[in-house]
């Protein structure tokens, strides 16, 4: 228990309008994965006290994740900021090891030492998680120039928020991002609010795709709660620039079910709003599909339910079994080692 097996269709490179049985039953049970994880982990944080600190939930931007996943390959970069977890799981960390990060513990996918905020695995190509505002797509334009040098065709998806888009850092990175012509895509998930502020509030410009245009940069405005839509719009971008077509920004309209952080009391937002968005749960969406369409019986969708239940519960056990960092650890990880070489093959 505790792994999630990667699903990539090498015929998912193409842009379809029609996807197979296969995609929306892993897009499915993906979904269902982070969806419940986050909600057994805010479980455990508010009722329990297991989990302490800061804790962002990705509940309602799941759709994200999924056509993320089937537009790109495992050998693609993925980078964001501190809402990881579903990205993290996304990408092939193991929700035990998720799950026991944020318990603090010695087998967390950081060593218990990054907590919610910053997740990490070079193994599977996840790159965190990042506590500072804005950090994350500076850095994601580093990693795409790395590839670039080491001339691969990966790819570098850098997400952000609707917030994070008023930060210098990310005007820096799209000029020199253009120059190079990078193999990377920043993706801002807009979910409307930064941390409590509305987008109309903070900016004359509230079309985030937009801002590409000062870079001539392409753009594209996608809709969040759609797995196809997310699909077909990073293939698009994630071709181009495994094509040396350079960069491309999308805005990706999603919608946060829970608060910015786990204490958020969410005044700044209608009840009837947050209603009007569950109406459109992205989970609920492919789930349509998959009966409608008779992809899957009731039975085998309950069996991927039961399945994904058991990996979560695996995971709380997993966390709770597990050891606390040993002191010696304190001062580990925090510089790099002078002896390891800066550029290997």
């Amino acid at each position: 228990m505790g792994s999630f097996p990667y699903f990539c269709d090498s015929k998912l490179n193409l842009v379809n309008s029609k996807f197979s049985k296969e995609t929306y039953l892993y897009w499915y049970e993906l979904m269902q994965l982070i969806r419940q994880f986050e909600l057994m982990a805010e479980e455990k944080y508010k009722m329990e006290g297991k989990i302490r600190g800061f804790f962002h939930a990705y509940v309602g931007q799941e759709a994200i994740a999924a056509g993320c996943m089937t537009a790109t390959r495992p050998s693609d970069l993925f980078i964001t900021a501190y809402r990881d977890h579903g990205l993290a799981i996304a990408k092939g960390v193991t929700v035990n090891s998720c799950m026991a990060e944020l318990y603090g513990k010695a087998t967390g996918c950081a060593k218990g030492k990054g907590g919610s905020m910053h997740f990490f695995s070079k193994e599977n190509n996840f790159y965190g998680g990042h506590g500072i505002v804005g950090a994350q797509i500076g850095t994601g334009a580093g990693l795409a120039f790395a590839e670039q040098y080491r001339n691969t065709d990966n790819v570098v998806l850098a997400f952000f928020g609707d917030g994070a888009a008023r930060q210098g850092m990310l005007h820096e990175t799209f000029n020199l991002a253009m120059l190079w012509k990078l193999p990377v895509v920043f993706i801002c998930e807009n979910n409307n609010y930064a941390m409590g502020t509305s987008i109309q509030r903070t900016s004359n410009v509230i079309d985030i795709y937009k801002l590409a245009d000062a870079y001539e940069m392409p753009a594209d405005i996608i809709d969040g709660m759609s797995a196809e839509a997310v699909h077909n719009g990073v293939s698009r971008a994630v071709n181009r620039a495994r094509e040396k077509g350079g960069p491309t920004l999308l805005e990706i309209k999603t919608y946060r079910y829970k608060g910015h952080s786990i204490s958020d009391p969410q005044k700044y937002r209608s009840k009837e709003e947050v209603d009007d968005y569950k109406s459109k749960d992205p989970i609920q969406l492919v789930l349509g599909t998959i009966l409608q369409e008779g992809m899957a019986s009731q039975e085998a969708i309950d069996q991927i339910n039961q399945r994904v239940d058991q990996m979560v519960a695996a995971s709380v056990q997993f966390a709770e079994e597990s050891p606390w960092p040993d002191d010696s650890e304190v001062l580990k990880d925090i510089y790099i080692d002078p002896a390891y070489p800066f550029i290997t093959d």
